[in-house]
């Protein structure tokens, strides 16, 4: 891990583990938890910034209620909140950051790097450079054009893999990370952090993603199984059920027009569960009529979810790997001593060989 992160975000352990910002199921609990344990955790602010005052402010509380805590630089909250670019209103965004200092704002989504800039600009001016600007892409060249746009301090680098939204076209953390770490060393630019994202759900992964280049490691899915997280019991049970996340889910831009989040650049799509929103669209269904089916499924309420049902629920591949919901700090730690293991695992192999 950089010796930067450290010095930025005193409370972290190696290597850094962050939780993705993810819309309605990051909240305060989940964020405070991971940042708790040693990592950095994020509340969603979406593209509906109209709760986020009081997330932030319900955040505060649970971290002022904790023992220990968490050790952080004065005046900064030690969690993130991220944002969805096309759907924000940046003022009242601003405001929010301006108000509570958080240690890290990820950007996310912008219709062009001008917003990007636009962004961190005005939250390094409301913060006077305190909080920390990430910026999450899926390609080589977007790295390079964010950078020289917004001189992010992180680069989130979202591989295929991942669940929920990202690119249409991108490569796995295993071919991205390191072409990405290699083109910013030769442009300059070294000295900006790079955390893997997609597919990531334990230390194996984790520590994969450090040999590759990465400073740190973000998942989502894996946190999408923890006590904390705001999600259906159903949800979690389709979770803890699947195999082979390769096949079991599947990236679509369907799942944006049945649920009617229609705001999302054309370049960006969704990886979540196959299910028959998805197989009788495959088969030719009009896409009103999946709509509705899916309205009807949604307001009855939770459901097991599984090939037979129809409400979409993101997921990456790597699924398959999960097989419990713990506490998020059991995550973080238990992640954390994974890589250990895998390295040395590793290590003895290479020396048996």
């Amino acid at each position: 891990m950089s010796s930067s992160l450290r010095s930025i975000y005193p409370w972290i352990r190696s290597p850094l583990v962050a939780c993705s910002p993810m819309l309605r199921i990051s909240q305060p609990a989940l964020a405070v938890a991971v940042s708790h344990a040693g990592g950095l955790g994020f509340v969603a602010g979406g593209y509906d910034t109209d709760e986020l005052a009081l997330n932030m402010k319900n955040a505060v509380g649970l971290l002022r209620g904790l023992d220990p805590p968490v050790p952080t630089q004065t005046g900064v909250l030690p969690i993130g909140i991220g944002f969805v670019l096309w759907g924000c209103d940046l003022e009242r965004s601003v405001q929010v950051i301006q108000q509570f200092v958080p240690a890290a704002v990820w950007l996310f989504a912008a219709p062009s790097n001008e917003q990007y800039a636009l962004w961190a600009s005005r939250i390094r001016d409301a913060t006077q450079s305190r909080t920390q600007i990430w910026i999450q892409v899926a390609g080589v060249k977007e790295g390079l054009d964010v950078v020289r746009a917004a001189q992010p301090d992180v680069l989130v680098a979202q591989g295929n893999d991942a669940g929920g939204h990202g690119m249409k076209r991108s490569a796995s953390v295993i071919s991205l990370v390191p072409e990405l770490r290699d083109s910013l060393d030769a442009h300059g630019f070294g000295r900006t952090t790079v955390l893997a994202a997609g597919g990531i759900v334990d230390g194996r992964g984790a520590a994969a993603a450090l040999v590759l280049g990465a400073d740190g490691v973000v998942m989502g899915t894996r946190f999408l199984a923890s006590h904390e997280a705001v999600v259906a019991k159903g949800y979690q049970q389709e979770l803890l059920r699947a195999e082979d996340g390769g096949v079991s889910t599947v990236r679509s831009r369907l799942f944006d027009r049945v649920k009617e989040t229609n705001g999302w650049p054309d370049d960006y799509d969704g990886r979540a569960f196959v299910n028959r929103t998805f197989l009788d669209a495959q088969n030719g269904m009009p896409v009103e009529q999946n709509i509705s089916l899916h309205k009807q499924e949604v307001a009855h309420g939770d459901t097991d979810g599984g090939v037979k049902a129809r409400t979409i629920r993101y997921a990456g591949t790597g699924v398959g790997l999960i097989h419990d919901v713990v506490p998020a700090a059991e995550i973080v730690n238990t992640v954390a001593a994974e890589v250990e293991m895998s390295l040395a695992k590793a290590i003895k192999k290479l020396n048996a060989a």
